[in-house]
């Protein structure tokens, strides 16, 4: 497969996205393209003192993380390639530069044949991998719901409890107004409410660049065979 994840995840659908919506999730390896933004998350936020657990934790592998603020200057890498096994591949490279820090946030998609939608892969090494439903928003965005996790890590393989995870909510469009990409993220935890979001604004350069040139550090350190 060397179409897009999305438009195989959405099928027909994915033609009611907005025109600049299909232009950044419509690209593959073959088409020789990156989409890099660039631009301000005007909320970052965390949740109560007890969800800082998770948030720490997360850092470890670049994930989530404990840190907020206002107007965060953003930057986020999208490469599509193959992967060691074959599969196509998107990266979700997110920075956040804070005054004290860059916090990093990645992931990879790929379209998981064997379960019939997107799979996400957290982190710096593929170790959590969370199924994706992919729909179009009334606004021409699009929208993506997380679901089951599995924890993935040598031998060890389970299903990952969501008292200990959380379920993302995001929606990415284009605001015709602005001329600008808009995106909001909501991460809850089935027991303890939110744990952490972000909203805001971005501008997208669509990059020449061969598979074999995507850079090393946007790629996971680990690859996960298991979906």
């Amino acid at each position: 497969m060397k179409e897009s994840i999305y438009r195989t995840a959405l099928g027909s659908n994915f033609e009611k996205l907005h025109p600049q919506i299909q232009k950044r999730f419509g690209f593959s390896s073959k088409d020789n393209m990156a989409a890099i933004g660039t631009g301000i998350m005007e909320n970052v936020w965390h949740g109560k003192f007890y969800t800082l657990p998770f948030l720490c934790l997360g850092t470890w592998r670049n994930i989530m993380f404990p840190s907020s603020g206002k107007n965060i200057p953003f930057t986020i890498e999208n490469y599509a390639y193959q992967d060691s096994f074959g599969r196509e591949t998107v990266t979700w490279i997110r920075k956040f530069h804070f005054n004290s820090r860059i916090r990093r946030f990645d992931a990879t998609m790929i379209y998981a044949q064997s379960r019939k939608m997107i799979v996400d892969y957290l982190g710096t090494h593929q170790h959590l991998a969370v199924d994706i439903d992919a729909s179009v928003a009334k606004n021409g965005g699009i929208h993506i719901r997380s679901g089951e996790q599995r924890f993935y890590e040598g031998p060890i393989n389970f299903v990952f409890p969501m008292v200990l995870s959380g379920r993302a909510d995001v929606c990415e469009w284009y605001d015709d107004n602005e001329k600008k990409f808009r995106i909001k993220v909501v991460v809850n935890n089935d027991k303890w409410g939110p744990l952490f979001g972000y909203s805001g604004a971005f501008d997208v350069e669509f990059k020449n660049i061969s598979p074999q040139d995507v850079p090393l550090n946007v790629k996971p350190l680990r690859e996960e065979r298991r979906e």
